[in-house]
């Protein structure tokens, strides 16, 4: 059965506020959620719905929490999520790195005592339609060891980029920095399905299929010791610039109860205008697109996502599991 966006962002708004959340908090939040769903990211969309909701209940997540701006300089900007939903505080960010961005020719935002930040490429879309290149990343709880470890140390630390295009959609970049991004598992696991060998390990460090184990043991890197290295680099930048907590700091997100993440973010822009200038990039980036486009087979990073939402607002409605559904609709 389809549902349209609207529907589905009202229905999460009014289970979020009746758990504790401001509006503020809760609306940001529930349009993430939704567009993950729309985009074909059920591991970001719905389905973490019961789990923010028993956040706000464990004081994990602090439901009338305001972002604030906490230091500046001109092209820089720390963001304190206050322990609230992520959402508010990326978007803070966000629109706060384009303004600085737009002044000085780059700007970073970044952001500190946060929580799950979703889907990265949702957050740079708004670079994207401001006609600018956008960098994302962010760490989690820890779920991946060092190279050569066997203790989980970092997150997936997802990464993220976006290149404006002029009269088409962006190069939208989005991938975890594990093998594959961990509410995958969480959704095989509710769905009763087994995972393929090389995402997970289980809790004696030995491969699994099963995605319970997996969740209680750590997830493979991508690329093997240049995936740990990857994280590596992600995690120094978003909690040693920050004072955000190191994702080994932080208690799963898969459990209600659990201390507050205290996670931390980062938002790079950057205006074309400011380097070889706007035809430049627009002339360069159009000449890479033919080019690869010359093999038959190539799709464009972003491209499904955008058919997808733009297949969803067409249909006026977005296929939602009826499990998803019906766990999401008790709670209200």
């Amino acid at each position: 059965m389809l549902h349209t966006s609207a529907a589905l962002t009202a229905l999460i708004n009014s289970v979020l506020q009746k758990a504790g959340a401001s509006p503020a908090q809760s609306e940001p939040t529930a349009r993430a959620l939704v567009a993950a769903e729309a985009s074909g990211l059920p591991s970001h969309g719905l389905s973490r719905v019961p789990m923010y909701v028993a956040h706000l209940k464990a004081g994990r997540v602090i439901g009338n929490a305001v972002p604030f701006i906490a230091n500046q300089r001109a092209s820089a900007v720390l963001i304190d999520a206050a322990n609230g939903f992520a959402f508010p505080a990326c978007r803070l960010a966000i629109a706060e790195a384009i303004e600085r961005a737009r002044a000085t020719g780059i700007a970073i935002a970044a952001i500190t005592n946060s929580h799950h930040s979703g889907m990265s490429s949702y957050h740079l879309d708004a670079v994207a339609a401001a006609g600018m290149v956008g960098i994302a990343c962010s760490n989690s709880p820890a779920a991946m060891p060092a190279a050569g470890g066997k203790r989980p140390i970092f997150g997936t630390n997802p990464i993220a980029a976006i290149f404006a295009r002029s009269g088409a959609q962006p190069i939208s970049i989005d991938l975890s920095l594990s093998e594959v991004a961990r509410g995958k598992l969480m959704v095989a696991a509710k769905k009763g399905e087994s995972i393929p060998l090389g995402w997970a390990l289980d809790a004696e460090g030995q491969p699994t299929t099963d995605p319970q184990k997996g969740m209680e043991g750590s997830m493979l890197p991508m690329g093997g010791v240049k995936g740990a290295m990857l994280a590596l680099m992600v995690e120094l930048l978003v909690t040693t610039l920050t004072g955000a907590h190191f994702g080994a700091e932080a208690d799963t997100f898969f459990e209600d109860e659990g201390n507050q993440p205290r996670l931390g973010q980062a938002f790079i822009v950057i205006d074309p205008g400011a380097l070889g200038g706007t035809a430049v990039y627009a002339q360069r980036i159009e000449a890479l697109i033919a080019e690869m486009l010359v093999d038959e087979g190539v799709r464009l990073p972003g491209q499904r996502r955008f058919d997808l939402l733009a297949k969803a607002d067409a249909a006026a409605g977005i296929e939602v599991p009826a499990a998803t559904l019906e766990a999401i609709t008790a709670l209200a």
